[in-house]
């Protein structure tokens, strides 16, 4: 007998789910969960062979919970998606870390291929049950990380800003990650680009994370566990709770940085963390003063892991800067201070 965990936000689904399963002769749901943190907790209570996950839920969403699950109580994980692109490009980002397979979900209302994707769920949790997870080699995501994102610091600040130039690239490449989509604050990324690499370069990023990030656009809401790239060519600032971008005229001195943190810092007041990481120049000297002039929180990069360390050095001789810390050490500095 295959048993099974089942989760879905939805009662309605979670009730479809069971029924589908349980009309197999060797298949039993033993437990429904109604989020990624309840999940979490039934698949460490009732060790399922098989979990079937939804992926958008609330508190904590299926990617989040999936990594959780690997990493304390490692067990096959069908991810079940609607067929809208975001949903179905983190199904599948989902093979990164951990998940054997997925299936898209049935219809909400009675529907001529209700069978067929009965079919299909019940033959892929029969597979993923034969699945040996010690075989599987898989992105694992750090069991301390893990606790933190079970139990998510309460606290008052908004916006986490981050500004990079030189070097920028592979440092954000270190830090995203491990930023997930519980993360309670609202990320904007500040990083040096010709015209026109911003979008492909925020496509690539989102790839390495799984909390929700995209190029900025003007009037896109700013809210806790969402991240933005800000455009080349623009000046990011914040208003109203909103994204504003300003065409950057030809010959235009002021520093990008620097205009997003100054507008961060005089929205959100000491409800701001800065983070300024390895570059060319100063960009950011300024913002990150400004930012510690209204009581918020600055961490710039080390100079042993800069690949230049021009713009962190220019930000830790204002003295406005709160930790220098090497990067991969630069996440964790984030959550103390939070």
């Amino acid at each position: 007998m295959i048993n099974v965990l089942v989760v879905d936000d939805s009662s309605l689904m979670r009730r479809m789910v069971s029924d589908m399963l349980n009309s197999a002769s060797n298949i039993r749901v033993v437990g429904t969960a109604r989020d990624g943190m309840d999940a979490v907790e039934k698949a460490e209570k009732l060790r399922p062979d098989v979990v079937t996950m939804d992926v958008e839920m609330p508190r904590m969403d299926g990617l989040t919970a999936l990594c959780c699950i690997m990493a304390k109580t490692p067990v096959p994980v069908v991810m079940l998606t609607a067929m809208d692109k975001i949903e179905t490009d983190l199904a599948v980002k989902s093979f990164e870390y951990g998940a054997v397979d997925f299936v898209s979900k049935p219809s909400k209302t009675i529907s001529l291929d209700i069978e067929e994707v009965k079919n299909e769920l019940i033959s892929k949790v029969r597979a993923a049950s034969t699945v040996e997870v010690k075989k599987m080699v898989f992105t694992v995501v750090e069991r301390g990380l893990i606790e933190k994102l079970l139990i998510p610091p309460k606290t008052d600040k908004k916006v986490l800003i981050i500004g990079a130039s030189t070097g920028g690239p592979h440092a954000l490449s270190e830090i995203i990650p491990k930023l997930h989509r519980t993360f309670p604050l609202a990320v904007l990324i500040v990083q040096h680009l010709p015209v026109g690499f911003t979008k492909s370069f925020s496509e690539r990023l989102s790839w390495q994370g799984s909390i929700a990030l995209k190029e900025a656009e003007e009037g896109d809401a700013i809210k806790s566990g969402q991240a933005f790239v800000a455009p080349s060519g623009y000046h990011t600032v914040v208003k109203n709770g909103r994204i504003g971008l300003n065409k950057r005229p030809k010959g235009d001195g002021m520093r990008s940085i620097d205009v997003a943190m100054k507008s961060a810092a005089e929205v959100y007041e000491d409800k701001v963390i800065g983070v300024l990481l390895s570059g060319m120049g100063k960009d950011g000297a300024e913002g990150m003063q400004a930012i510690k002039e209204k009581g918020g929180k600055t961490i710039a990069q080390d100079e042993l892991t800069s690949v230049i360390f021009g713009m962190p050095k220019a930000a830790i001789d204002t003295g406005a800067v709160d930790k220098v810390a090497p990067l991969p050490d630069i996440v964790d500095e984030i959550i103390r201070m939070l």
